[in-house]
């Protein structure tokens, strides 16, 4: 079943699309957080796993197909959001299955909301946005990008060059899918469409310059790990990007961690190779 909840946030009403259909334990799947993702890219997933669980996935606010308003989104607001779903929406507790920087955002829920999460597959896990990552760390200049894109005139427009056809066909290649040919027709028209909708640049400034990044530095990210005290399982493509691999497999050592590298795939395994992934979380879930 579709259909839009309504999350307030101080004195407004933010409306989110949403998915679910299903019965038996609950699986919440998250998607990532990027410029080019929205819920749609979990419904490979949610497919396949429909049969067996009770499956539900969500837009983050600030991103999705639903409207975005002008916020300064952070990861205090995307935090409460995430309590707020996963203890008054789809009732506790979780299986939840976040992919990219979404991961972080689930360890947080674990550790500090016990008892919404029972399980956590993280898929691609990344704590830091694209920038920071490039540059090894936090450049003071980001924020003067962020002030940028809050500009009602020119903003816009400048937005509007950096994400077309060409420049997101050249991300995706490079980072986000093994198959150069998956991302065309229709599925590179979709994720175009995501990253130009109105007052998208707001929440999409924001997690390449890393100001959507839930904790600062790798030693944070394991320590969520260790302190979340639920079963954990990483799925991660063999072609994801050094940087972004080396986080994955600095899990690798935790008594709670199971890891599991698919000999092929880069950060949207979940989106184009779902029969794989979900063949390697399956066995697990069902145990």
């Amino acid at each position: 079943m579709r259909r839009t909840i309504y999350w307030k946030w101080e004195s407004d009403d933010f409306p989110l699309g949403m998915d679910e259909t299903g019965n038996g334990p609950s699986v919440v799947l998250l998607p990532a957080l990027s410029s080019i993702s929205t819920r749609a890219e979990m419904l490979p997933l949610f497919d396949r796993m429909s049969s067996s669980f009770h499956v539900a996935t969500v837009d983050w606010p600030g991103f999705g197909d639903r409207e975005r308003p002008c916020e300064d989104w952070s990861p205090e607001v995307l935090t409460t959001f995430l309590n707020w779903f996963l203890s008054e929406i789809v009732l506790p507790p979780h299986t939840v299955v976040a992919a990219g920087r979404a991961a972080t955002y689930a360890l947080h829920q674990a550790v500090y909301s016990r008892g919404t999460i029972g399980r956590l597959v993280l898929i691609s896990s990344t704590w830091r946005g694209p920038l920071p990552t490039m540059m090894g760390d936090e450049r003071h200049w980001f924020a003067r990008v962020r002030a940028a894109i809050n500009q009602p005139v020119m903003a816009p427009l400048l937005y509007r060059l950096n994400v077309n056809r060409l420049v997101i066909s050249k991300m995706a290649r490079g980072h986000v899918y093994s198959d150069p040919s998956w991302l065309t027709g229709d599925r590179l028209l979709a994720k175009v469409a995501a990253a130009r909708a109105k007052d998208a640049r707001y929440g999409s400034a924001r997690f390449v310059t890393g100001a959507l990044d839930r904790i600062g530095n790798r030693t944070a990210f394991l320590d969520l790990a260790k302190r979340a005290n639920v079963p954990i399982l990483v799925i991660y493509g063999g072609d994801s990007p050094p940087k972004s691999r080396a986080e994955m497999e600095a899990l690798a050592d935790l008594p709670n961690v199971k890891m599991e590298r698919l000999p092929i795939g880069k950060l949207a395994i979940h989106e184009e190779l779902p029969d794989i992934v979900a063949g390697t979380m399956m066995p697990v879930l069902n145990a």
